[in-house]
């Protein structure tokens, strides 16, 4: 099960605008569910270590995964940060 990443704040700083807390987790949420889809579709190059799945190839595809979230190329985060936005308002 993957970890999700939650953004830090620093002690004794404001806490972050209601949008963008909203725009971090859907951020978020693109990565998980990328990330499980490169788990579920077995992509990727072989293990090193020969045959099955490295110990590994959990942290390259989170990897992977955060990278096409942060580059914002889908749409995915901003589609499910604007229904959020619409829930919360």
């Amino acid at each position: 099960m993957l970890t999700p990443i939650l953004p830090s704040v620093a002690p004794g700083a404001p806490p972050p605008a209601p949008e963008a807390a909203l725009r971090a987790q859907a951020v978020q949420l693109e990565a998980f569910l990328f990330a499980e889809m490169l788990r579920v579709a077995g992509t990727g190059p072989p293990s090193p270590a020969g045959g099955g799945a490295s110990q590994f190839d959990s942290f390259l595809r989170q990897a992977q995964a955060e990278a096409v979230a942060a580059g914002g190329q889908t749409g995915l985060a901003e589609a499910i940060y604007r229904g959020l936005a619409r829930r919360a308002a």
